[in-house]
């Protein structure tokens, strides 16, 4: 059974979004498999960033809090259908006349609340079909199982959104769909297609099919929930005298200032540049510092390092 993710975050449930996201790039960096050679830190890794994409959404957050574990399989119109089932005075096998003759089905047949729970979600999550004596009667109608596929897209195509065509296969061969992908998708996360999913039984409506997001992983990103981090190249003399330069994230190029005396390894931070929230706040893209040498010096550029290496005291094997 999965942790709770509050408790994988450490955080109470009444955490404010900023203290979710705190928490996460605390425990992110900690066991980030770059940094930690555990071998159980990538595993970590992952359940921290499955909590994450969705308790930092607000309405993922709130569907967590209501079903618990379970709340991906709970139907997005779950409401929908369960006052529907309420309205007719029946449950979601209801053929309008059952028992109760014109006016439907009797608060006996529901129980005090007015719906047969057991029914309900059985028919929701493409249960058993109802029971059989009493759905006869007014005629079988079962709503569709939801159904979940996984669609893989680059780091590009998350932060991008877009159009997408996809085609999956089935039991009842190859299906295509034309997706829309809402830019600043997570992994993990999941599109809804509605009505794509499992036919229902009778006059009853389709499941919906949800496409579960997974993110390629990128030679030049590294990715920690909605934060982004990038390799900066810079020279030898850039790092120890400052400079302003030119890095490329997901979102295009930006400009970033390199502190004097950076030295490799050194992360820099632009504010937003990350995975864009269409309900909150973007994640952050990093630069992490790389000094790089001249594969090839010149002879000036032997001259010049000669003689810095004659007049420099820094020892960097020496530092503390």
């Amino acid at each position: 059974m999965a942790r709770d993710y509050y408790e994988v975050l450490g955080v109470p449930r009444t955490a404010d979004a900023s203290e979710i996201q705190q928490a996460f790039r605390t425990l992110a960096r900690r066991h980030h498999p770059d940094v930690n050679r555990d071998p159980a830190a990538e595993e970590k890794f992952k359940e921290i960033n499955e909590a994450y994409s969705v308790l930092s959404d607000p309405d993922t957050r709130a569907r967590y809090d209501r079903f618990g574990a379970d709340f991906r399989q709970v139907p997005e119109d779950y409401d929908e259908r369960v006052a529907a089932a309420q309205g007719r005075g029946g449950g979601p096998f209801g053929g309008g006349a059952g028992r109760g003759g014109a006016q439907g089905w009797t608060e006996s047949d529901f129980g005090s609340s007015g719906v047969d729970f057991e029914d309900l979600f059985g028919s929701i999550f493409g249960g058993r079909g109802g029971r059989g004596g009493r759905g006869g009667r007014g005629g079988v109608s079962v709503p569709g199982a939801d159904q979940e596929a996984e669609l893989t897209l680059s780091l590009e195509e998350a932060y991008q959104g877009g159009k997408r065509k996809i085609t999956l296969g089935g039991s009842d061969g190859e299906r295509s769909y034309d997706v829309t992908i809402p830019a600043g998708v997570v992994d993990g996360q999941r599109i809804r297609l509605a009505g794509e999913g499992g036919r229902g039984r009778g006059p009853a409506a389709a499941g919906d099919l949800y496409l579960v997001v997974r993110i390629a992983p990128d030679p030049r990103y590294r990715l920690s929930g909605r934060d982004v981090e990038v390799d900066l190249p810079v020279t030898p003399w850039e790092a120890a005298l400052g400079a302003t330069v030119p890095v490329t994230g997901p979102g295009g190029s930006a400009k970033v200032h390199v502190p004097a005396g950076s030295s490799t390894g050194r992360r820099l931070r632009l504010r937003g540049e990350g995975m864009p929230h269409p309900k909150g706040t973007p994640g952050d893209l990093y630069a992490r510092i790389r000094v790089m040498v001249p594969p090839e010096p010149t002879p000036r550029e032997r001259e010049l390092f000669t003689e810095l290496a004659a007049d420099s005291t820094f020892d960097p094997r020496k530092q503390t």
